[in-house]
């Protein structure tokens, strides 16, 4: 089981891990250019905006993963080939349907985020890689669902390779500071469609099946795939909302300092989620899996390692946010009075990071146990309690405790949604039943 596990997890953590580190390049690639706190804050209120639509069109991913590691573990080759269908619709009347309104999507969005010219530029520059990016969220969804986690890493490892080379090329060379990032994710997103579509049908096309578009757009098929999306949409939006506050609250706070702060300090939070998803991402595909092939017994082992391995990559992180912090935060900004003003109010804050890697661990692995047996009502209503208590706590904290407030809110959500999620299925014994019936 634990090879099982790390078959799955290991090529998911690497794609996983390509993405805080695109991440961090180019928040050291703003860190270069001009005022580095002005410049960090803004790629990082436009960082948040695309995080947030991103995050909504995140249900296809998991709405698609679930319902194929089920149809893959019952070898029902006619519904892993309809999910894929179903998935790439999906994907391309979203993706287009952003685009389309991104006027007012932007409009709306550098309302609320007080984002300034500098954000405007980069938002309308990066926009035109969202097609692609929600095509890839359906693909990948997919590709999970049937246990395949080489191929997301493949194009994981290429699309941010070209991230980061033409993030640097246009920001530099070419002189177009972030709006250079912003256009180097649409070459990057694109280029990964089109990998990602090859491989793809290399590697498949004798398990598809022959389907009509009438089965495709089935109404009681995608009455539960939207059932389950609407759901998974609901957590979604609350997640957005946790992330995106947190970053729309740093910024309007007293200092500007503490908004490049927070920013550099949830990138390395970013780093630790993304390498403990890859165990999450094992989780709700070995779960949708032994679901499907009705293999109650391989489910409980497979749950409880997963959890073992997320405690071990937690206690990990914090090793090494205890011993190198000040070395990891050197990295994000150049040398100079901003750097040292950085550093030292992030030390007033690093506990935050230290702590958080033991609170959201199980969580996360939880979450993966859910999309994997597609139990999205508990998913949601454990979302919307977690975050309820977020905003209660920051709201009566905040003009106390400061940043602060905002640090223990945050982790605190982290927390409480995995609690929240194992009480809600009976402590698993939901999941377990489902494999049982």
């Amino acid at each position: 089981m634990n090879r099982e596990i790390l078959r799955i997890a290991l090529p998911n953590i690497i794609s996983n891990i390509t993405v805080p580190i695109r991440g961090i390049v180019s928040t050291m690639i703003a860190g270069h250019v001009g005022d580095s706190v002005a410049t960090i804050g803004a790629l990082a209120i436009g960082v948040s905006i695309f995080n947030f639509i991103y995050w909504n069109c995140s249900f296809i991913r998991m709405g698609t993963s679930g319902i194929t590691a089920q149809a893959y573990g019952a070898g029902d080759n006619r519904t892993t080939t309809l999910m894929l269908a179903r998935a790439v619709v999906v994907s391309i009347v979203v993706g287009f349907t952003m685009l389309l309104f991104q006027q007012p999507i932007g409009t709306v969005a550098l309302k609320l985020m007080n984002g300034g010219e500098m954000v405007a530029d980069y938002f309308f520059a990066r926009i035109w890689a969202v097609p692609a990016g929600v095509l890839l969220f359906g693909l990948n969804g997919w590709l999970t669902g049937m246990q395949n986690a080489v191929i997301p890493m493949i194009v994981a490892i290429v699309v941010n390779v070209i991230h980061i080379v033409f993030s640097l090329w246009f920001a530099f060379p070419l002189g177009m500071g972030i709006v250079g990032i912003a256009y180097a994710s649409v070459v990057a997103q694109w280029t990964g469609v089109a990998i990602t579509v090859a491989i793809t049908w290399w590697h498949y096309s004798k398990r598809l099946v022959s389907i009509a578009w009438s089965e495709v757009i089935d109404m009681q098929a995608m009455r539960e795939f939207f059932v389950i999306n609407r759901d998974i949409i609901i957590r979604t939006l609350c997640i957005c909302a946790a992330y995106t506050f947190f970053t729309a609250a740093s910024a309007r706070m007293d200092d500007p300092t503490i908004l490049a702060v927070n920013t550099i300090l949830l990138e390395l939070f970013t780093l630790f989620s993304y390498m403990n998803d890859g165990f999450a991402y094992a989780a709700e595909a070995l779960t949708g899996r032994f679901i499907g092939a009705r293999d109650g017994r391989s489910l409980r082992e497979c749950v409880k390692k997963c959890m073992v391995w997320c405690m071990v990559v937690g206690v990990a992180y914090v090793g090494v946010y205890v011993g190198w912090w000040r070395e990891l935060l050197g990295l994000f900004v150049e040398d100079g009075a901003d750097a040292a003003q950085i550093i030292d109010y992030a030390g007033q804050y690093i506990g935050w990071i230290i702590i958080i890697p033991l609170a959201a661990s199980l969580p996360f692995m939880m979450d993966g146990i859910m999309v994997g047996a597609t139990q999205s009502r508990i998913m949601r209503n454990s979302m919307l309690l977690a975050t309820a208590a977020y905003f209660a706590l920051f709201y009566s904290l905040e003009p106390v405790i400061g940043n602060n407030a905002l640090w223990l809110a945050f982790t605190s959500f982290m927390f409480l949604r995995g609690v929240f999620q194992f009480f809600m299925s009976r402590r698993l014994q939901t999941i377990y039943a489902q494999a049982e019936q």
